[in-house]
This record gives structure tokens, C-alpha cells and sequence, in this order.
């Protein structure tokens, strides 16, 4: 006769004295009969394995209270202390040892890498081998590299900047020497020595705007300049003043900050323009480099180079001219599988002509104008301060506020 199937939930019965005793199944597997009991829960398994995976927290603390019960009963007398003492030592030592093993076996760079830098060559992450790979990403995460890097001012919050005067037609008053006659004059002649911070103006005089447009210019474009200065201050910030290393992925940065540059955007109002600016700014694409935190602190940036006048503004502005044509220059020269869609190249094509425009505007502005508008900045910024409950400050009579609404929320 077949011996009789338990389940496992069903309690025991006496076994009868014609039939043979009945046999539980397993209760991890419920596939094998059970040939075993847990000594702290009472369940029934069938192997090892069923044991081990049927409470974690069951077998766990069932080892602890077995080790904690022979705790006890261990007397730690001065002996050994000592001893233990001994051991850890040897054990810190050897591990001392073996890491600077570690250290000395293929810690430096490959021959042919070596020879590569030597010649003046450029290198990628993907010359490294793994090991070294392994190396770089520990030095960047621990910091070891940020010391390296000496910290980045701006050049609109150097003294030089406030120095910066330009002519009547809008080019540089000091213009490069040739060799030989530089050879004979000092910086203070020639005024390298703090024209040298500062991005160089147009090279060609700027004309009026009647002759580049028949219609009177926007009102709204003193909005539109907050906007650009933004998105510049963003991208030489991230590039820690160096756009030129990479002029495609710098013209990118100013496409996707800027609403003007990028996306054609006409914002009428400050809270408009300063809105999308920090949205793009505590995105997930720039969410590494600050945050709402670093936002805030380039309209601070801004506020700097409104408060220097026409000339800065002018030459932040071709700056960011050369910046963009670098960047369409390099697009041609690209490969075919890395080519960028032509919509990308229309935007920096668009974008040039725009900050050339709004470069002949500032150009014709009253410098008294420039204060005005840093005010006006500086008042949205305070406003744009978000109360705790996620709500802005309300400002009555304020054209374009919207009341309890978030003005930024930074991307989680």
C-alpha cells in the first residue's frame, strides 16, 4: 500500500497500526516529502537547500543567538587581548603589503600611450587599458583629479573686465601689433596686460540696425539678451572657460539652454526668459553640475555683465558669435556617420545671425540702460526664491506672475 501524502499545512495524526505513516511534503519546495525540521521554527525541508532558503531571518538569527550564547561563555582576559591584538596587526600589514603590489604592478601607461603624448597627440578614455580605466574613474570619484585642475574665474568678474573700452563703431581701440613693433613696447603700452582676460570685440565695425532690418526693433529684446547672456555664462561655465576644446558640444549646451537660440523662442516677459533657463538648467542632462543652486548663481553672472556696460556686453557677444560659427565649421567637417541633422546646423545658422543682430542693438542701447535692466533681474531673481511649501512669492501688479505657482522645480 502506498504510503500516504500529507500536506504540508495539514496537522499530524496518529499513524494507524494497519497503515504506514504518512509523509509530509516539503515546505520551501512543496515538490520533495520532507525529511527534516528546523530546530527554531519547526518547519519540515527536504535538503539543504530548502533549509537555507526558507526563512533567511530564521536562520540568521538562529546563528546569532548560537554565536552570542558561546560569547558568553568566552572569558577575554589581558592574554587575549594581546594575542587578537597581534593578529590584527599582521593582518593590517600584510594588506599594505599587497596594495603596494598592486600599486607597483602596471601602474603606468603603455609605451605606445606614452609616445602618443610625448608627440603631442590627443587621448581618449578608449586608449586606456581596463586597468588604467579602472584607476581614472576611481581618481574622479575620489577628487584626486579636481586637484589637479586649478579653480576657473570668469573673465566678467576679473577687475580687467571693468576696463574694457571700445570705439564708436564698436571695434577694439587696441588692436594686435605686428611683431616688430611690439617687440619695443611694454604691456602697459599695448594694453595685453588685461586685455588678454578678455575675449577680443568684433573685428569689422557694426552697423546700424536700419540697415540690417526695416522694422524698428522689438521691445522685447532686452528680455532676449538676458536670456542669451544665461545660456553663454552656462556653457563657459561647464567648459571651465575652454568652448574652443569642443565647439560642436559647446554650440549644443548654448542651443539647449537658450530659448531664443534654440528652440525660437520669444519670451515677453523676465519670469518668461529666466523660467526656461533654470528649467534647462536643473534638467537631467545638466542636473550634475549644480542644480537650482548653480542657477541662481548665474543670473548672479548675468547681474556681473550687465553691471560692466555696452562694451563687455559687445564682447561677450562676439564671443559667443565665434563660439557658434566654430561650432557649424567643425559640423562640416564632421563624418558622414556623424553628421548632424540639417534642422541642428539651421538652428546655429539661425542662432549667428540672431546674436549678431542683438549685438548691434546693444551697440546703439544708452549705457544708462544697463542698470535698468539688472534691477529689473535682480527683482525677479528675488522673487523667483520658492517658498517651502513649493509655491512663489507673490507680487501684485507684477504683469506675468502666476500666483502659487512653482517657478522651478528641480529634477529629483
Amino acid at each position: 500500500m502506498a504510503d500516504a501524502i500529507r500536506p504540508s499545512g495539514d496537522s499530524p495524526s496518529a499513524p494507524s497500526p494497519l497503515d504506514p505513516p504518512s509523509r509530509t511534503i516539503c515546505h520551501v519546495c512543496q515538490k520533495q516529502f520532507s525529511q527534516y525540521t528546523c530546530p527554531r521554527c519547526n518547519s519540515r525541508y527536504c535538503s539543504l537547500q530548502c533549509y537555507k532558503s526558507h526563512s533567511v531571518r530564521c536562520t540568521e538569527s538562529f546563528m546569532r543567538e548560537n554565536v552570542v550564547e558561546e560569547l558568553h561563555h568566552v572569558q577575554s582576559d589581558d592574554a587575549t587581548k594581546r594575542k587578537m591584538l597581534d593578529i590584527l596587526k599582521r593582518l593590517h600589514s600584510q594588506e599594505e603589503e599587497e596594495s603596494m603590489d598592486e600599486d607597483g604592478e602596471d601602474s603606468g601607461l603603455s609605451e605606445e600611450l606614452i609616445e602618443k603624448i610625448l608627440s603631442g597627440g590627443q587621448i581618449s578614455l578608449d586608449d586606456l587599458s581596463a586597468e588604467d580605466k579602472k584607476r581614472f574613474h576611481r581618481a574622479v570619484a575620489s577628487g584626486e583629479l579636481s586637484k589637479m585642475i586649478d579653480p576657473w574665474e570668469p573673465w566678467w568678474l576679473k577687475p580687467s573686465a571693468g576696463k574694457v573700452r571700445l570705439s564708436q563703431d564698436g571695434t577694439q581701440l587696441v588692436q594686435p601689433l605686428a611683431k616688430e613693433e611690439e617687440s619695443g613696447l611694454s604691456e602697459a603700452d599695448t594694453g595685453s596686460s588685461y586685455l588678454s582676460d578678455i575675449p577680443p570685440g568684433p573685428e569689422t565695425p557694426l552697423p546700424p540696425l536700419s540697415k540690417l532690418s526695416s522694422t524698428p526693433p522689438s521691445p522685447l529684446l532686452a528680455v532676449h539678451l538676458v536670456d542669451i547672456v544665461y545660456s553663454y555664462c552656462f556653457t563657459i561655465r561647464l567648459y571651465n572657460g575652454d568652448w574652443q576644446s569642443d565647439a560642436v558640444g559647446s554650440s549644443m549646451v548654448i542651443l539647449s539652454v537658450s530659448s531664443v537660440l534654440g528652440q525660437s523662442g520669444q519670451p515677453e516677459t523676465m519670469l518668461e526668459a529666466l523660467s526656461y533657463c533654470l528649467e534647462q538648467t536643473c534638467s537631467p542632462a545638466y542636473r550634475h553640475v549644480g542644480g537650482l543652486k548653480f542657477g541662481m548663481a548665474l543670473i548672479d553672472d548675468v547681474l556681473s555683465v550687465l553691471s560692466l556696460g555696452t562694451s563687455a556686453l559687445i564682447c561677450l557677444l562676439s564671443d559667443l558669435q565665434r563660439l557658434v560659427q566654430a561650432g557649424e565649421r567643425e559640423m562640416k567637417l564632421e563624418k558622414p556617420k556623424r553628421s548632424r541633422s540639417t534642422d541642428v546646423k539651421n538652428k546655429l545658422k539661425l542662432a549667428e545671425r540672431k546674436v549678431y543682430f542683438i549685438m548691434c542693438w546693444v551697440h546703439e542701447q544708452p549705457g544708462e540702460a544697463w542698470p535698468s535692466l539688472a534691477t529689473i533681474v535682480a527683482a525677479e531673481k528675488k522673487a523667483a526664491l520658492v517658498h517651502e511649501d513649493g509655491t512663489r512669492v507673490e507680487k501684485n501688479g507684477d504683469e506675468g506672475v502666476i500666483r502659487g505657482k512653482t517657478l522651478i522645480k528641480e529634477v529629483e
